[in-house]
Formats: C-alpha cells, structure tokens, sequence
C-alpha cells in the first residue's frame, strides 16, 4: 500500500529502506551516465573514428538543445499535480527504460556508415540520451527536498546518493574497463574492442532498468509539495534564480567539479592505454576516487557540523588541485605512484562529492526565503543544466586538448608518438588543477551560505511556516 504524502515533516527518522532506495537511484544513473563520461569519446575516436573537431562541435550542439530541454523538463514536472505515487518518483520508473534503449544505441556501431554518416547518428543517439537521462535525474533528484525537511537527514540524503553513485561508477569504470579491450597480435599494443564495449553496455542498460525499479519500489515522498501562490512562466523563474548567489555560485562550482571528474575520467583512459600502456590499470582510477570517500564518510557530517558545508568543501578543493598540481611538475612513469597521488586528490574533493545535493537543498531554501516559491523542478533542472555544461568542458576540453597534441584518430593508428603520449600526461595534470582551483575560489569567495547563515535562515523559515 502506498504511503501518502503528509503535509509537512519537519523532522523524525526516514526509514531505512528508503535511504537504501535513494541512494539506488544514483547508481542506476552514474552506471549510464559513467560509461558515458569514460567510453563515449574513444568509443568515437577509435571506433567510429569521428574526428575530434566533429565531436567538439557535438557536444556544443547537445548542450544548446539542453538548455532548452532542461528547464521545459523541471517547469513541466512542477506544473504538474502529485499522484498517488507522489510527484517526483513515477518519472523516474516510467523515462528508466527509455534511458537504457537510448544508452545502448549510443555505443551502437551501424555497419557501412561513411564518416559523415557515423557523425549524424551520433548526434540523434547522444542528444536522445541526454533527453531521456533528463527525463529521469530531475525528478529523482528533486526528490529529496520531499522525502523529509530535517536538514540532518537532508545531508545524509546526500552522503548516500554519492555511495549509490560510487558503487555505479564501480560498474562502469571499475568492471567494464577490463572486458573491453583486446590485444594487436604481433605488437601486443591494446585496443578498445567494439563488440566487446557493445556487450558490456547492454548488460549495464538492463541492469540499470533493474535498480531503478528497486529505487520505486523502496522510496516513497512523505513531504507535500508547497503550491506557490501564483504561476510563473519559466522565463520568469529562471531570471530570479540567476538572482540567487548561492544558487549561481554552486551551479559553476558543480560544473566544475563534474567537468574535471569527466574529464579525468576520459583523459585518464587515454593516459593508460597510452602514456603508461597499462590500460587494464585505469579500473584502479575508481578506486583511488572513492576509497577516500568510504574512508571519510563516517566523519564528513561531523566536519560539516562543526565547520560548515563551505568550509570543509572548499578546502577540500584546494587539496585537489594542490595533489595536481604536484604530479605536473613531479612527472612519474610509475602508474602506482601516480594512483597515489590522484588518492590525494579524492580525499579533497569527496567532501564536495558528498554534501553537493545537501547544499542544493540549502539553495532551494534560500530562494524560498527570497521568492517564497520552492520550484523545485525547475531549480534542479537548471542545476542539472550546468552539470551537464560540466560534461560539455570535459568532453570539449578532452577533444581540444589531444588535438593540441596531435592525437591522431587514423583507423591504423593503433599506436600514438612519444610526444603525444607525453603531451597526453601534462593534460591530464596541468587542466585538473585549474578547474579544482577556480572551484575553491568560487566556493570561498561566491558562497555566503556559512554556517551562521545556514542557521538564520532555516529559523526564518520556520518562523514563517508558523505564522
């Protein structure tokens, strides 16, 4: 039996089943949204040997469809009435299915396609997944801010839907990686194998269908969405939501933190294959990226307690951006003293990994302070946009700079020069640490929700409720 949504929960435990549920709707979605940000450009480059100019203005394309895709999706899903499932959760069982077809025409290979003929049905095969993955993320993760009003509960809300992304990215970066590549007889040099990645895709699509139907099935909306005394048009939403600092600010510092994520992801998959030709090794990248989150996890809500959410996540960054910095100018060929090293870096950026959905919640509050409107799909649509802008750096950036290098995507290029394996190592290193660093400067100087802040302005709100 459904439960209905109450009218207002300010507090208490939410049950266990349901964190369980929350933080499986993230690993359903970083399984896809992974194998993406890791495969698709050498899926491209390699495979269907698209060239990099072409996959640039790709991307740029994509993410001018999305910022008029992305804010529609929110503003139509907070027009629309709850259901007895609740407002949020049916979008993201209903559009899961969609998603996973979707995902597995992108890394379809259409046999006898010339050049051009590849890069059209990668445009209609990326741009529909970046659809349908909107159809989905937006409400689930809208979802929080109705499945309980506790700010403490709100921020492990948070904690767990980044364990839920770290076990899909374990799939996609840790699993996939070393089923899909195959070896040059005689030379011994590795290559991405398509029907390989095409098998290890459509398992991944069916079973993200599978977590997602679980993500229904254990979450349910307890908090009843707060109707906004008027309408507004999107345009109208939009421009007092560029009004919000703390809104702006986290949107570019996300953007950030999902572009240098991506990108060395996708940098770091060609530095192993190539720079040092242990392509096998590039499933311990996850591992150095989320074993410091598991280690930390038990103390992050104790430091942000203590601290605040700004404080430990953009010293956090600077810590990052610090640990790249060291490997650009202390260049290793030791692929484990390097793993070492990006170690380092996740301990600083798991603390913004893990309280960035807490710190949307924060957001929505100070809008509601400002507007006295929520708009919750719509502000996590445009949340959602500059993550997606994050994904366009990081593919964009990745195609711009093995180009400046002169990665040749030749059919018989199995095997890249010297200088561009070495080119391929300092923009690995050199990129990262500029994007962690603007990110500690935009979260130290942009973000005014400081502790104190946070604290006047939940009891102005509550001071409001109870009027």
């Amino acid at each position: 039996m459904e439960t209905k949504p109450v009218k207002e929960q300010r507090s208490g435990k939410l049950p266990v089943k349901n964190y369980v549920g929350y933080a499986m709707g993230d690993m359903a979605g970083v399984i896809t949204f992974g194998t993406i940000g890791s495969f698709l450009q050498m899926f491209y480059t390699d495979i269907l040997h698209i060239s990099l100019g072409s996959i640039t203005v790709l991307m740029m394309v994509a993410r001018i469809w999305d910022a008029i895709n992305d804010p529609m999706c929110g503003a139509l899903i907070d027009a629309q009435k709850p259901t007895r499932h609740g407002r949020f959760r049916p979008y993201v069982w209903y559009f899961s299915i969609p998603l996973a077809l979707a995902f597995i025409a992108t890394f379809y290979k259409l046999p006898g396609l010339s050049e051009k003929g590849y890069l059209v049905y990668a445009y209609v095969t990326y741009i529909l997944y970046g659809m349908m993955y909107t159809a989905v993320n937006i409400p689930y993760g809208s979802m929080a801010s109705v499945m309980t009003t506790d700010q403490t509960e709100r921020s492990t809300l948070s904690v767990i839907r980044s364990l839920g992304a770290g076990l899909g990215t374990a799939l996609s970066q840790m699993v996939l990686p070393i089923f899909v590549y195959s070896t040059v007889v005689g030379s011994g040099a590795k290559y991405l194998d398509q029907h390989k990645l095409f098998r290890g895709v459509v398992i991944l699509a069916a079973l993200s269908v599978l977590i997602y139907f679980l993500f229904f099935k254990l979450t349910r909306e307890y908090v009843a969405p707060v109707k906004n005394q008027k309408n507004e048009n999107l345009l109208q939403t939009f421009g007092k939501l560029m009004k919000n600092r703390p809104f702006v600010t986290l949107c570019l510092a996300s953007m950030l933190l999902i572009a240098g994520s991506m990108y060395t992801q996708t940098v770091f998959n060609y530095l192993f294959k190539n720079y040092f030709e242990k392509p096998g090794l590039f499933s311990l990248v996850t591992v150095a990226t989320y074993l410091p989150m598991l280690l930390l996890m038990p103390f992050v809500g104790k430091l942000v307690r203590r601290y605040s959410k700004k404080s430990v996540c953009s010293l956090g960054s600077l810590v990052a951006a610090l640990a790249f910095l060291a490997l650009f100018f202390f260049r290793t060929r030791n692929p484990y003293v390097f793993l070492g090293v990006v170690i380092l870096s996740g301990f600083g950026l798991c603390f913004f990994t893990l309280e960035v959905w807490a710190m949307v919640t924060d957001v929505i509050d100070y809008h509601e302070k400002l507007h006295h409107r929520r708009d919750e799909g719509t502000t996590y649509a445009c949340f959602s946009f500059f993550r997606k802008l994050g994904q366009t750096l990081a593919g964009i950036g990745a195609s711009m700079a093995l180009a400046a290098i002169g990665y040749s995507t030749a059919q018989d290029a199995v095997v890249q020069t010297q200088a561009v394996n070495e080119g391929i190592y300092t923009m690995a290193t050199i990129i990262p640490f500029v994007m962690y660093l603007c990110m500690f400067l935009l979260l130290q100087v942009g973000y005014p929700l400081t502790k104190k802040a946070l604290e006047q302005l939940h009891a102005d709100l509550e001071a409001e409720q109870n009027r």
